[in-house]
């Protein structure tokens, strides 16, 4: 070995800062990824939060945002890491513990030619995501302090259980051989399905609210939008932990999808409604990232065009079509139908992970000896091992009834421990006010040389007067701000 390490260039001989068992390169991606994931929510969904809100609610809707991250950075460190990643106590949990001593952080992490402190890193970005996809269920009407107690008791009870049980190496359904390959599960399943119970918990936005809640700033919507899109790259190309051509494949098919995905949503949106709305083409990215993170590169090309189209017609149908005719769809205000975007997206991309998964693919991903047990249903049918691809989806269908039972019930828990101690929703009298009234100070100040009104009853006065006159179209804009 000695021998071998003579013909290295002496940058990449091993030395004190740089074990041999670490790859320089792959903690270079490592560390590029989970920073292009943390820049999709500081600043990507600080900016869409803020922007596609009614203007009195941009600053508490984008600092909602702001707060989850800080607040999961601080609990993944002190205790959630080793509890999501950690020595498991039980299948589905792992010990308590912090994640900040050198000694554990500068060890060789689980997986992958990199330290502890990369991998923390990079599973804490993931965390923060998740909490920050809740709040858009949420805008427009929780009250802030206890979204600042839902945070960290949502994170501890929900988040690290499910993280365990999918992505340890120690949990259950790991062991089973659930294929999510970035978090189809455990982000956006979860977060819809939790945001659209907390929603629940919560209650509605002010009816007047409920029927008018035009976005404030479609550009930086977009801007928003544009950093959500680009951020996946590292979303979904760092869960090979190394820099390889499995990763390559999962950037390819993650843009592939997403552009499917858009241009279909858009594609109904026109036929359906007449006009090609920004807002519904903005979903149709984001059901089209969502569908495909749970199987971004175990799948071949064309099955992510495939599964662009699908993610850009089911979730448009079931927000335009069903989201009217189901009682309970209509009855929660989940703002920015999270439900739709994330659960129903996040279920079908883990449905046809389990259809599409090409075991060649999974060999490459997972660096296991019982490869071929990853066979996707298609494949099973088209190799003569239909028996493996059946058994694969019910693996997948298994993970989607245990993701949505655990937030159900944890989110319900967490929502009724927090209502203990102050109320969930604010006040009617704030909900009319908006931003001044929970933070004292408002995002747009376009009057008196940017001096704030004096009270919120002159400021709701130069609204009404100065509100901009309107046509009431019901196009997939209206639909999804309802």
């Amino acid at each position: 070995m000695l021998n071998k390490m003579n013909y290295l260039p002496s940058n990449l001989l091993p030395d004190e800062g740089s074990p041999e068992w670490m790859n320089k390169g792959d903690n270079t991606w490592q560390l590029t990824t989970a920073t292009l994931v943390g820049l999709q929510s500081v600043p990507g969904l600080v900016i869409l939060y803020g922007s596609i809100v009614k203007k009195k609610w941009a600053l508490n809707s984008a600092f909602m945002a702001l707060y989850a991250f800080a607040a999961v950075l601080v609990c993944w460190v002190g205790w959630c890491y080793q509890m999501s990643f950690g020595e498991g106590i039980l299948p589905f949990l792992g010990r308590p513990n912090v994640a900040l001593d050198q000694k554990f952080l500068l060890r060789q992490a689980f997986a992958g030619n990199f330290p502890n402190a990369s991998m923390v890193y990079f599973q804490l970005v993931f965390a923060a995501i998740t909490l920050i996809l809740i709040a858009g269920a949420l805008l427009g009407r929780m009250n802030f302090h206890a979204w600042m107690l839902f945070v960290p008791l949502w994170l501890t009870f929900s988040y690290t259980i499910c993280a365990f049980s999918i992505w340890s190496t120690g949990g259950w359904l790991f062991k089973m051989g659930l294929i999510d390959y970035s978090g189809g599960f455990v982000i956006h399943l979860s977060s819809g399905v939790a945001g659209f119970t907390a929603a629940c918990w919560v209650g509605p936005r002010a009816m007047k609210d409920r029927e008018r809640f035009p976005p404030n700033n479609i550009l930086l919507m977009l801007a928003g939008a544009g950093l959500l899109w680009m951020g996946w790259t590292g979303f979904n190309g760092g869960d090979p932990y190394t820099a390889s051509i499995d990763a390559s494949l999962a950037i390819l098919n993650t843009h592939v999808c997403t552009a499917m995905s858009l241009l279909t949503w858009l594609s109904l949106d026109i036929l359906f409604f007449g006009k090609p709305s920004v807002i519904g083409a903005t979903q149709g990215m984001i059901t089209g990232l969502v569908c495909i993170t749970p199987a971004a590169g175990v799948v071949q090309g064309w099955a992510a065009i495939i599964m662009g189209v699908m993610s850009g017609s089911i979730p448009w149908y079931t927000m335009m079509v069903l989201h009217k005719e189901i009682r309970l769809l209509k009855l929660v205000d989940d703002t920015m139908a999270v439900f739709h975007t994330h659960a129903v997206a996040g279920c079908l991309g883990g449905i046809l992970a389990g259809f599409f998964a090409d075991p060649k693919l999974c060999r490459l991903f997972y660096q296991v000896q019982d490869w071929q047990h990853y066979t996707g249903l298609g494949y099973g049918i088209f190799t003569g091992r239909a028996k493996a691809g059946f058994r694969q989806m019910g693996v997948q269908l298994l993970g989607i009834v245990f993701v949505i039972l655990l937030n159900v019930v944890t989110t319900t828990i967490v929502c009724r421990l927090v209502k203990i101690i102050v109320p969930l929703r604010l006040h009617e009298d704030d909900l009319q006010v908006g931003d001044d009234a929970v933070h004292g100070e408002v995002a747009y100040a376009l009057w008196g040389d940017g001096e704030k009104l004096e009270t919120a009853n002159e400021a709701l006065t130069f609204e009404k007067n100065h509100e901009w006159p309107t046509v009431e179209l019901e196009t997939s804009s209206d639909a999804q701000l309802e």
